[in-house]
């Protein structure tokens, strides 16, 4: 079965993202618009502290209207590999560094409509650095005992998609 592009017509050009139409034929044969949200992609982060705990934080997300439990993330700058944005985006958002980080999975958070990719990293061996957040974000650092986070999962009060696998992850991990 084959997949073609036949025709892509751009929406919008943003920020962070872009929006396209495009008419596919689908490896069933039908053809059909799909609309697509194209992304550089991004890298998360689960930061663990040398006393165990891990670097949760409280976000405000506009598009939710909510404050959300997260953990740092960060989008991809031009020519940046996704290593290099988990150590810039670690640093700019909860002050800290790390010594390792070790790649936990690459997820696609919402196939149906966009292509991002998110890299997500267990990051330790975390030393203090200068925290330099963007205007527009608004969060605050929370250190978060590993069974307590996991518990806001069941509970849910964490229902981020890249923190729940992030956290599901970094946890099997220390197992």
């Amino acid at each position: 079965m084959s997949f073609e592009v036949q025709k892509t017509t751009e929406i919008y050009r943003g920020k962070i993202l872009d929006v396209f139409v495009d008419q596919v034929v689908l490896p069933n044969g039908v053809v059909k618009k799909r609309e697509v949200i194209r992304h550089p992609g991004a890298a998360a982060m689960v930061p663990v502290f040398d006393d165990g705990q891990i670097g949760l934080i409280k976000q405000f997300r506009h598009a939710v209207n909510d404050f959300l439990w997260e953990i740092p993330a960060g989008t991809l700058e031009a020519r940046e590999t996704p290593l290099e944005c988990a150590q810039r985006e670690l640093i700019e958002e909860i002050g800290y560094q790390a010594n390792d980080f070790k790649k936990l999975a690459e997820i696609l958070p919402a196939p149906g409509y966009t292509d991002e990719c998110i890299h997500v990293f267990l990051a330790t061996g975390l030393t203090p650095a200068k925290q330099d957040l963007d205007d527009d974000e608004v969060l605050e650092l929370h250190p978060t005992a590993f069974d307590r986070a996991i518990h806001m999962i069941l509970e849910g009060k964490i229902r981020d998609a890249k923190s729940i696998v992030g956290l599901l992850l970094a946890r099997q991990q220390a197992l």
